[in-house]
Order: structure tokens, then sequence, then C-alpha cells
């Protein structure tokens, strides 16, 4: 997604939805680790509800990068996902909550001060994923130089789109499973 706002929108008007996520994600691991998990074993139709949710979301997302005009971005008639959009998508995100949680099991014990754990995995998280995700930011748009023709621009969108939609194929196996 960062690599199609790249490309669509630059690195300048693509930032808002680089921070939602620098910002969104480490708060959302933040809130799991303090405790919203356990709302889900104890509701674990809650949680399922969020992953449907979220690949409903995905699809849309992916459906309007696809039908994204293949113009110059001067002339695309969208804009780019905003910063509250972005930090909330990764609530719906099914991904993110994979990435989360499995995080959170595998790097924190019970035995120790769990919550500053936690704290340390928000931080790290949140520090890493600004150079990590940004580079696809700057990726997408230096693809600008290289999909100037609307055609291949229009392509470049399709093909963004599919690899959205294979992406959450997993989850989706998962939920039928």
């Amino acid at each position: 997604m960062l690599t199609t706002t790249g490309l669509n929108f630059g690195v300048r008007r693509g930032m808002p939805h680089l921070f939602g996520i620098c910002i969104g994600f480490p708060v959302m691991l933040a809130l799991i680790g303090l405790g919203f998990g356990t709302l889900f074993q104890l509701f674990p139709l809650l949680h399922e509800v969020i992953k449907i949710v979220g690949i409903v979301y995905l699809l849309y997302l992916a459906w309007k990068i696809a039908s994204a005009e293949g113009s110059s971005r001067a002339a695309a008639p969208t804009k780019p996902i905003s910063f509250w959009q972005s930090a909330a998508f990764q609530w719906i995100n099914p991904k993110a909550w994979v990435m989360g949680s499995s995080a959170l099991a595998a790097y924190t014990s019970l035995d120790d001060n769990f919550f500053l754990q936690v704290a340390i995995i928000c931080l790290s998280f949140g520090v890493i994923t600004f150079p990590c995700a940004g580079a696809w930011l700057v990726f997408g748009a230096g693809l600008q130089r290289f999909l100037k023709d609307p055609g291949h621009r229009k392509t470049f969108n399709s093909v963004m789109a599919l690899l959205l939609v294979a992406s959450i194929l997993p989850v989706v196996r998962e939920l039928i499973d």
C-alpha cells in the first residue's frame, strides 16, 4: 500500500500514511500487550469479526488501487490515505494482528517484568517501522520516473492490487479451515 501511495502521490503526500503506520501499530501492540488480547480470548468471535472486517477493507483498498487512474499524480482524482485512516487500519489489518500477537508471545515472559517487555517491543517496532515502511514509500515514489506512461501506471496499480488480495488469502484460508 505504501509503494502505491508513493507512486501515485509522492513521498511528501504519503507521509501521513507512513506516520499512521509508524504510530498506529505500536499503539495497537501496546494495547494488546496491556490486556486487549485477553478480550479476544474471552470473546473469540470478536477476533473473527475483526478479521472479516479487515479482509473486506483490504479488498476495498485493492479495488481502489486497481481502479485508480493511470494518469499522473497531479491529475489523479483520489487522495492518499490519511494519518488517522492509516493508524485505524492497523486495528482491522489481520497481518498486523498476527505480527503483533506473535511478537508479544515470542518475546515476553510472565516471569519477568511483562509490562517493561511490552514497552521495549513497542519501542522497537516504533523505531524500526519508520525506515522499513518508509523504504516502500520512497521506492514507490522512485517508480514515478519509470512509470510515466498512464498505461504502465495502470498496470502497476493492478499488480499491486492483486498482490494485496494475495496477501489476505492465508487469512481467508484460516477462516475457512
